[in-house]
C-alpha cells in the first residue's frame, strides 16, 4: 500500500485530492485480473499518515461509472430506483470532525460532483487530527448500497501520529506493517461475487438485500491469502476488520502471543498478551509480534471465528481458516532497538455517575413486506424522527440490549467510548412484558478492551454499556450496526449533538 502525499499545502494546510476510479487488479497470481472500486485505483486506498492536531483537507472525486457492477436492491431505503446507481460520500471512521465533513449517509455525491440529498455534501473536507495517535481507516457511506460501495474496494487506512507515540520506542518504518483483513468471492473469470439473493431466494425481490455476507476467499491488504517475509525482530501490525460481516478471532499457527498495545482509538494504557485475537467488522487491533527465536519458520494467522458470529458456522478447515503466512527468512538488516514500555499512556477510567443521562437501546429485529429479517435500532426505521439528542460535553451511558441471536458491533459517529460493563438477561421475560431481568452478575471487559473505543461488540441475550462523552462538536451524525448488511438495511439511525 502506497502512502499518499499532499498535492499541496495552502495556507500551511496539507491538500490532498483523491479520485474513486475503476481499475483491473490481480489479486492472486492464479486470478485473472478482477475489477474494482478503489481510492486513487488502489484497492486498499493509499495511506494517509497525519500528525495530531495538523488539519488536513481532502478533495474526494467520484470518477466511477455511472452503472454499479453489483446487485442492487432498490426496495431498501436510499437505494430506490429514483436515486442514481453509483454514488459516494466518504466516511473517516473513528474520526472526530465536524458533521459536514463527516460523511452523512444522505450527502451522497455522483460523477462530477453533483450534490443532492436533504443534507449539503462538502466536495472539500477537512480533518482536524484533534486525536491521540491511532489506526483510523476511510471508507464508503452511501445510503443503501455501502456494503456494495466497500466489497468493490473502496476502503483505506488513515494513520495518526503523534510525539507520545513516537517516543515509545515501537517498531516503526517497514517493521510497522498495516493489515486489512477482508473477505470475498470470485467467479472463475476473476471477477468478485456478490450474491443476487440470500439462501433461500425472496420470491418477490429480485436482487435482494443480504441478511449478511461470508466470502470463501480472505484478503489482507488487497491479496488473496498473501505472505510477507519479516526478519528475526518485533514487529508491529496494525490490525482492521474491514470484511462486511465475518467477525475473525485470530491465532498464530506457533502458538505465540500477540501483544496488543492499542485499540480503536488508540494505545491502551499498558501492553496486554493475548494468545487470541478477536475482530468484529470495523475493529482495529494495534499488537506487536515477536520473531527474533522464529528463524526459518513459516507461520500462519489462523481464524476460528464462527459465521454469523456467535451461533453459525466455523471457518472451512482447507479455505477461510487461514488468513495469511508469516515468513521468518529475511536476515537482519540491523539490530532491533524496538522497545515493549510496560506503560504505554494514561487512559482515564471514566466513572458512573447518577448525574449521566442514561439510553436503554434494543437491537431487535422484524420482518418487512417481502418476509424478510430487518435489523433496528431500538424498533426504529432510519426515516423515524430523531430521539437521540445529547447535549455538547454531556456524558452518558447507552446500554445495547440485543434481543437478536447475533453480535452486532455498534459504531458511534463523532465520538469515542469505553465499555463499562455486559451483563446477560432473561429474553424471554422481556420480549414478553419489557423487563429487564439480569440472569448473571455485570462482566467488566478484557484487559484488551479497556482502552478508548469506537465500536463495541454487543453479544446476544446482554446488556453491553458504553460510557460516552458527546463532543467536541455539535451537529448531526449517526450510529449503527456495522455489520455492512445490516446498516443498508436499516440498522443505522440518526442522531444530533445540541449544544
Amino acid at each position: 500500500m502506497e502512502t499518499i502525499q499532499p498535492i499541496a499545502w495552502i495556507n500551511q494546510v496539507p491538500f490532498y485530492e483523491v479520485s474513486m476510479r475503476q481499475s483491473m487488479l490481480k489479486l492472486h497470481r492464479d486470478l485473472p485480473p478482477t475489477k474494482i472500486w478503489g481510492y486513487n485505483g488502489y484497492f486498499p486506498g493509499p495511506i494517509f499518515r497525519v500528525w495530531r492536531n495538523q488539519m488536513i483537507r481532502v478533495l474526494w472525486k467520484n470518477e466511477l461509472p455511472l452503472k454499479h457492477f453489483l446487485p442492487i436492491d432498490t426496495t431498501i431505503h436510499g437505494a430506490e430506483k429514483d436515486k442514481p446507481e453509483v454514488r459516494t460520500v466518504v466516511h473517516l471512521h473513528g474520526s472526530v470532525t465536524p458533521d459536514m465533513s463527516d460523511g452523512y449517509p444522505e450527502a451522497w455525491f455522483t460523477n462530477g460532483f453533483k450534490e443532492v440529498g436533504p443534507y449539503f455534501s462538502l466536495k472539500i473536507y477537512e480533518y482536524p487530527n484533534k486525536q491521540p495517535a491511532t489506526s483510523l481507516w476511510y471508507h464508503d457511506h452511501a445510503m443503501g448500497i455501502t456494503r456494495l460501495n466497500i466489497y468493490a474496494g473502496l476502503a483505506g487506512f488513515y494513520i495518526i501520529h503523534d510525539t507520545e507515540e513516537q517516543s515509545l520506542g515501537l517498531p516503526n518504518g517497514p517493521f510497522e506493517i498495516p493489515l486489512l483483513i477482508q473477505d470475498r468471492s470470485f467467479h472463475s473469470d476473476g471477477s468478485l461475487l456478490y450474491p443476487s439473493q440470500p439462501d433461500p431466494p425472496v420470491a418477490d425481490v429480485n436482487p435482494s438485500v443480504l441478511p449478511d455476507f461470508f466470502g470463501d476467499t480472505i484478503l489482507v491488504n488487497g491479496k488473496v491469502w498473501p505472505y510477507v517475509e519479516v526478519e528475526p525482530r518485533r514487529y508491529r501490525f496494525r490490525i482492521l476488520n474491514g470484511s462486511n460481516a465475518r467477525f475473525y478471532r485470530l491465532s498464530l499457527s506457533n502458538g505465540g502471543p500477540f501483544v496488543q498495545i492499542g485499540t480503536d482509538q488508540g494505545l491502551l494504557s499498558a501492553p496486554v498478551n493475548v494468545t487470541e485475537l478477536l475482530l468484529a467488522p470495523a475493529e482495529r487491533a494495534d499488537v506487536l509480534v515477536d520473531f527474533s527465536s522464529s528463524f526459518g519458520e513459516e507461520i500462519t494467522i489462523k481464524n476460528d471465528a464462527a459465521s454469523p458470529f456467535p451461533q453459525g458456522e466455523m471457518p472451512d478447515a482447507q479455505s477461510t481458516e487461514f488468513v495469511m503466512q508469516i515468513r521468518v527468512t529475511k536476515s537482519l538488516s540491523s539490530p532491533d532497538h524496538s522497545k515493549l514500555p510496560h506503560t504505554l499512556t494514561h487512559v482515564p477510567k471514566l466513572k458512573e455517575s447518577t448525574q449521566y443521562k442514561t439510553r436503554n437501546l434494543l437491537l431487535n429485529m422484524r420482518t418487512d413486506e417481502f418476509k424478510r429479517n430487518i435489523h433496528l435500532l431500538n424498533n426504529q426505521l432510519w426515516s423515524e424522527p430523531i430521539t437521540e439528542s445529547p447535549r455538547l460535553w454531556n456524558v452518558e451511558i447507552w446500554s445495547f440490549i440485543n434481543l437478536t441471536e447475533a453480535t452486532h458491533p455498534i459504531h458511534l459517529h463523532l465520538v469515542r467510548f469505553q465499555i463499562l460493563d455486559r451483563q446477560p438477561f432473561d429474553q424471554e421475560i422481556y420480549e414478553e412484558n419489557s423487563k429487564l431481568v439480569p440472569t448473571g452478575s455485570r462482566v467488566t471487559p478484557d484487559p484488551n478492551e479497556q482502552g478508548w473505543k469506537d465500536t463495541v461488540r454487543a453479544d446476544p441475550g446482554e446488556i453491553t454499556r458504553i460510557i460516552v462523552p458527546f463532543g467536541p462538536y455539535t451537529g448531526l451524525y449517526v450510529w449503527h450496526c456495522h455489520i455492512l448488511e445490516h446498516e443498508d438495511y436499516e440498522m443505522m439511525r440518526p442522531y444530533v449533538v445540541i449544544q
